[in-house]
């Protein structure tokens, strides 16, 4: 699917991508949060058929029916994955350049751990750490606890899409430049992840980072991502893929694209249930969410509402695979694609305004590129003083 040409001026069409990135994943992010841990048949049996739009919680008892986790999902209320992408344009908004590992450890964990901010789940202002769940608790403990070297503080952790589901903003940042994206959130994830699930968030900054790019297109995306991948990340992603492309709708296709993944996937079949093998280091496998979430753009043929309620009701990691998908589909159609009542829902029923990260990273990228600018030319400078030797 190729976007409509866009007459947008420079600005305008960084900011709108950036904002339909970043608005767009937490809309993901919070439809998807209320089917989280669900079976397709599960989330239609619950809701009286497909989840299309902000429904309330999938468990009335939400308090008390799972304790290690008594957060309010559903209603419009975002979850830790936007919690962490707004924590993570909060770095950039203060370093206003590249950030590695260690900027990861000087500055977002002293986030975690020092500031207050109003998490819609727990209804309260709280600390980031006492919503984030335990694979996120893991950058405090070896980071701030454990002084490890932050690009090695990733090793021991479960391998999921803990890393993964925050890293857009690297992808904004350097867009139009997957490589770029792809090397940066490869370094930053290195503080939090290891094997696939620091793969898969590499690969998804270079999916947003093609997205960001005016003329990209889902193929485009797709072609991007499958390049750079390794392992079996790229395996899964080409095997959802081909299965996505023979979707014409997703709604009779969930079971078609859970059956082309499930080879890489370590979790096993019952997700709240997980293998006893399950998230550990592995050349062979894939976290779920990646490929799931390319695989509903496919089928979406791009479209930003299809996309993510393609995601939501897959189910289990629902709320992550929507991020990944309504974050991808955002930039590819810019603030516009996002359909304007669920923005709206969002950002009333979690007491945040979801498109104030937008303009915040998209300023921090034309600094970021103005740097870049001046590095080359330095760069260039003193390559030409070779020929002049």
């Amino acid at each position: 699917m190729t976007p409509p040409p866009n007459t947008q001026s420079r600005d305008d069409l960084l900011l709108s991508k950036s904002t339909g990135a970043l608005a767009g994943a937490a809309v993901g992010d919070a439809l998807g949060g209320a089917a989280e841990g669900n079976t397709p048949e599960a989330i239609q049996a619950r809701y009286g058929g497909f989840i299309d739009g902000i429904v309330p919680p999938f468990l009335e008892d939400w308090r008390n029916a799972r304790p290690i986790a008594p957060y309010h999902k559903g209603d419009g209320h975002i979850t830790d994955d936007t919690l962490m992408t707004t924590a993570l344009v909060d770095v950039y908004d203060t370093v206003r350049d590249h950030l590695d590992a260690h900027a990861i450890a000087e500055h977002l964990v002293p986030l975690l751990i020092g500031d207050k901010r109003w998490i819609p789940e727990l209804e309260t202002e709280a600390l980031l750490l006492h919503r984030v769940f335990l694979a996120e608790k893991w950058l405090v403990a070896r980071l701030h606890y454990g002084h490890i070297d932050p690009r090695e503080a990733g090793v021991g952790n479960i391998v999921n899409c803990g890393a993964t589901m925050y890293v857009g903003p690297i992808g904004i940042v350097n867009a139009a430049a997957p490589d770029a994206a792809y090397a940066e959130a490869i370094d930053v994830a290195g503080a939090h992840q290891s094997s696939y699930g620091r793969e898969a968030a590499g690969v998804f900054a270079a999916a947003v980072a093609e997205a960001m790019r005016p003329g990209a297109t889902v193929e485009s995306v797709v072609d991007t991502s499958i390049r750079l991948a390794k392992d079996g990340t790229k395996t899964a992603i080409e095997a959802v893929a081909e299965a996505a492309a023979k979707i014409t709708d997703w709604r009779g296709g969930l079971a078609d694209l859970r059956r082309a993944v499930e080879p890489f996937d370590t979790v096993g079949p019952h997700y709240r249930q997980p293998a006893m093998d399950a998230r550990i280091p592995s050349r062979t496998k894939a976290i779920e969410e990646l490929p799931i979430a390319l695989g509903m753009v496919i089928a979406a043929r791009g479209d930003y509402r299809e996309s993510v309620l393609g995601a939501v009701n897959y189910g289990r990691d629902s709320d992550s695979i929507a991020v990944m998908a309504g974050s991808i589909t955002g930039a590819l159609g810019g603030l516009d694609a996002v359909p304007a009542e669920w923005i709206a829902g969002v950002s009333e029923g979690s007491a945040i305004d979801i498109t104030a990260t937008g303009p915040v990273i998209a300023s921090v990228a034309r600094d970021v590129w103005a740097a870049d600018d001046a590095r080359a030319a330095r760069a260039a400078r003193g390559r030409t003083a070779f020929e002049a030797a």
